[in-house]
């Protein structure tokens, strides 16, 4: 099912930026994060299980990773250096453009997206992110907020709140930096109007990405034992893919989506079944949006028009 019918896909907007694919090279860069090093608490959220971000990628180094991810993805001629494991904002500014400039070197990456917590990103990470955007370079600051409500931020952990995300973004649009949000669906307790309102109170702030994923229940969280217990079950995936459809029909049009659900493998995959199969969740909500109507059809700006 071809989703750019009736979503704005990450992949549509760098193929009109670029004027051709361009592919996400996923980089670990030997980073920790605030809620496992005892900085905010140990052992990382709930639902994280603090071994999924292997850290013996990172001894490769950048420029090593690069070629290797190369080789493990589909051809291309344009890449972008994801610096996905862990808080890759969570080191000193001169670590970071170590960092940073190692990735972009390679003649073939044109840009950087940075996945980090709202709480970790000072004006220095900042300014040198804006500092690549200025330059030329493609630039997404990936924020993990996962849910606007508090009460749900202290359920699992979290160790940030609404406010930290807030001030995050103001700083980072002051910049001129593109800011991608990560949303959970399905976190303990939430129902499906806490989501929407997750989802209105992100919109009203400002975003230009978005990246939607279910709860996943992964071995070695503390999500985990609570699940044995009863006391987590995650959504199935009708559930999922209909929240996920009314959820994108009701986004502007120009909001990207940088992904609309995840995947996670045996033996880490404990629940929900469906989150293995890469493709099952993407043709369950393809389809809900087939039916209802794509993005931004809730608010009289559907994408099929736009992207006639």
């Amino acid at each position: 099912m071809d989703l750019t019918r009736y979503l704005h896909t990450f992949s549509h907007y760098l193929r009109r930026r670029f004027g051709e694919p361009v592919h996400k090279l996923s980089l670990a860069g030997d980073f920790t994060c605030p809620n496992r090093d005892g900085t905010l608490g140990r052992g990382g959220c709930t639902f994280c299980n603090v071994r999924s971000f292997g850290r013996e990628p990172a001894a490769l180094g950048i420029a090593a990773q690069i070629q290797r991810e190369k080789a493990r993805t589909d051809r291309a001629r344009r890449y972008l250096a994801y610096f996905q494991a862990y808080t890759s904002t969570y080191a000193e500014v001169d670590t970071l453009r170590r960092l940073y400039d190692e990735a972009l070197a390679a003649a073939d990456v044109v840009g950087l997206c940075v996945g980090t917590r709202p709480d970790c990103v000072p004006d220095a990470a900042l300014d040198l992110l804006q500092g690549y955007q200025d330059l030329g370079s493609e630039v997404w600051l990936e924020l993990g907020l996962q849910t606007a409500h508090d009460f749900t931020q202290r359920r699992i952990h979290r160790g940030h709140t609404l406010a930290d995300y807030r001030d995050a973004v103001r700083r980072a649009r002051q910049r001129g930096l593109k800011v991608c949000t990560h949303l959970i669906a399905g976190l303990p307790g939430e129902t499906a109007g806490d989501m929407m309102a997750t989802l209105d109170t992100v919109l009203e702030m400002g975003v230009d990405g978005l990246k939607l994923h279910p709860l996943m229940i992964v071995r070695g969280s503390r999500m985990a034992a609570q699940h044995q217990r009863g006391e987590v079950m995650p959504m199935t995936l009708d559930e999922y893919a209909g929240l996920a459809a009314r959820m994108i029909r009701h986004t502007p049009t120009e909001v990207v989506f940088h992904r609309i659900s995840a995947t996670a493998q045996t033996p880490t995959l404990i629940a929900p079944d469906w989150c293995g199969p890469r493709w099952q969740a993407l043709q369950a909500i393809g389809q809900r949006l087939a039916e209802e109507g794509g993005q931004g059809s809730a608010l009289g700006q559907p994408w099929l028009s736009a992207a006639a």
